[in-house]
């Protein structure tokens, strides 16, 4: 497998791999990861459909890109999808799958003309003292300290960041601005997470700096991401004839390890409540998605608040049975011991009638009823003791939502503490008592807030305990590689998988691991591209250094003397060149 980048590649068709058609492949969850996998299995790797097999623990595809209705309690969505021009992977898998609303069209044809009709931004993205705009005004506050702070995170080593703390490498008038406002409640970062994907995280999207504070960065599907993304996906695999495999629990994979060589022999699951085996040979190929952000997810309602559980989860014990056999299978303790450190809650709330969407329109300031982009992505309270965050995403978002109702989504990421107005804990609270908490950072009156929680909404509370494991501090070999060394049948895909330079908690990650893993265990001769190379570009350098400094000039910058002579001087050294045409293009002089 290697990396490639241009268009000379993005649009060949590979030869068909050698050795192919003898192969078979199975796929251990039917995420996002395990069905681009098999989307390139059949793509790229031209194995016949029937030769993959999906095996799922649950009677439905999709993991955590998920958006049901529920009969007995209504819409659901565990959490929402942001995405940006610059998933390479992402919008090469999705370029061969066919729409399953229009005829003819790719699923990133309908996907492009949507964003281009209907771009998306914020016209609020922070709310203070009950639904007021919180001024941020787009300006991200830095200090020039605190600025200096974030380009010395930009340079430092990978090595040099394992198991440290974002908490490890700022200090508290970093966290006081806007910037960190804007940063933790987008990415859902807590000031314990690993510093390292902090810094990939600013490497990765560097070129959206200055959309960050509104959100013009993004692009969202048309409906919830299961019905956009998933479908499509498992009905272009179903015309292939894959195998989709459900009530099939995978306990381990076991191997044949040898010092230069790791074959995996035998998969152990469990099906229909009875234990079976898969023995496998050496053209038997193995995707497993180690780990889960979703895993041990539970369901609140009206009146109850969702269990919080602790025990393992199967996503995680299958981890642990594969990782005990092998150092370079990884650490899976290392991200799923700590769940105060990793949950947080989110929910889904519908609104029955017509009394809470005025107070919905005066913060989003658009009509939410009108099919086009809405908040823009979540509107956060900035004074809530939950820093609660909520987002309308384009309505219906749901394809069979009535027309009358808006489905929103809801999170807080502070669970542990009480509420502004109900004197509880997120994690403790009914649905009416999250949508009450809510209601009242909308400004409702505090006397319409109890009947309008019971009558005029529903809330379904989802906790989800290990949704931000994938940003615990670690170190290298925590996560295993895509395909570990010596291994010749056997990959890891999805977040908890090693690759290099992209971020965890992407869409993309999930489809770039899944490339990458089809690539190398198929040997298929076509490059994977390459992460977007923006950190590496001067001009990008050069404008979200204006734009994170709220556009302050050099000169305006507080410098030690030496500095400021050095500058000086450099300024004069510089005139003429086209280094001074590219600082006066980006507005630093």
């Amino acid at each position: 497998m290697y990396y490639s980048n241009g268009n000379y590649e993005a649009f060949a068709r590979p030869l068909k791999p050698a050795g192919v058609d003898r192969k078979s492949a199975y796929l251990v969850g039917s995420g996002l990861a395990s069905l681009a996998a098999a989307c390139f299995l059949v793509r790229d790797g031209q194995m016949k459909g029937e030769h993959i097999h999906i095996l799922e623990e649950l009677n439905i595809a999709g993991g955590a890109c998920d958006g049901i209705k529920d009969p007995t309690k209504g819409f659901i969505i565990r959490g929402g999808r942001e995405m940006e021009n610059h998933f390479e992977c992402l919008w090469d898998l999705f370029r061969s799958i066919p729409s399953i609303e229009t005829e003819g069209v790719s699923v990133l044809d309908e996907y492009y003309w949507l964003n281009k009709a209907d771009p998306n931004y914020s016209l609020m993205r922070a709310t203070i003292n009950r639904g007021e705009d919180a001024h941020t005004d787009g300006k991200f506050a830095l200090s020039d300290e605190a600025a200096m702070e974030i380009m010395k995170l930009f340079f430092t080593k990978d090595e040099d960041l394992y198991d440290k703390t974002i908490n490890d490498v700022f200090d508290e008038e970093f966290f006081k601005s806007n910037f960190w406002l804007y940063w933790r409640t987008m990415f859902a970062f807590e000031q314990w997470h690993s510093a390292l994907e902090m810094k990939l995280y600013i490497q990765r999207f560097i070129h959206h700096i200055g959309g960050l504070p509104d959100f013009s960065a993004l692009k969202f599907t048309k409906y919830n991401q299961y019905e956009s993304l998933i479908l499509p996906m498992i009905k272009y695999l179903e015309a292939h004839h894959v195998n989709f495999q459900y009530d099939t629990k995978v306990t381990n994979v076991i191997f044949d390890i040898t010092k230069d060589k790791k074959v995996a022999k035998q998969i152990v699951c469990i099906h229909g409540g009875k234990e079976e085996t898969i023995d496998l040979i050496e053209d038997d190929l193995v995707f497993v998605t180690n780990g889960s952000c979703t895993e041990n997810s539970s369901l609140g309602d009206e009146n109850h608040a969702p269990e919080f559980k602790t025990e393992n989860g199967g996503c995680w014990q299958l981890w642990r049975n594969i990782a005990a056999q092998d150092p370079s299978f990884g650490h899976p303790d290392k991200f799923c011991t700590d769940t105060d450190k990793t949950y947080w809650e989110s929910a889904t709330i519908t609104t029955l009638d017509d009394k809470i969407p005025p107070y919905l329109e005066k913060i989003c300031k658009r009509d939410p009823f009108a099919g086009k982009v809405t908040t823009g992505g979540i509107v956060t309270a900035k004074d809530s003791n939950w820093l609660l965050s909520w987002t309308i995403n384009r309505q219906p978002h749901f394809k069979d939502q009535p027309k009358d109702q808006l489905v929103i989504w809801f999170y807080g990421l502070f669970g542990d503490v009480p509420g502004n107005y109900i004197k509880k804990p997120m994690r403790e609270c009914t649905g009416i008592e999250i949508t009450e908490e809510w209601l009242y950072h909308l400004g409702v009156p505090e006397d319409e807030i109890h009947d309008m929680a019971v009558n005029s909404a529903r809330c379904i509370p989802c906790m989800m305990p290990y949704i931000t494991a994938f940003f615990m501090p670690r170190t290298k070999g925590d996560r295993p590689k895509v395909v570990p060394d010596g291994c010749v049948n056997f990959a890891f895909i999805g977040q908890f998988a090693d690759t290099v330079r992209d971020t965890v908690f992407t869409t993309e990650y999930s489809v770039r691991t899944a490339m990458e893993a089809v690539y190398t265990l198929l040997d298929v001769d076509r490059g994977v591209p390459e992460v977007f190379n923006s950190c590496y570009d001067v001009r990008v350098l050069l404008d979200s250094t204006y734009k994170m400094m709220d556009g302050k000039k050099l000169s305006e910058i507080e410098l030690p003397w030496m500095m400021k002579v050095i500058e000086k001087k450099g300024l004069k050294k510089i005139q003429g060149t086209v280094i001074e045409e590219l600082l006066q293009r980006y507005h630093l002089i």
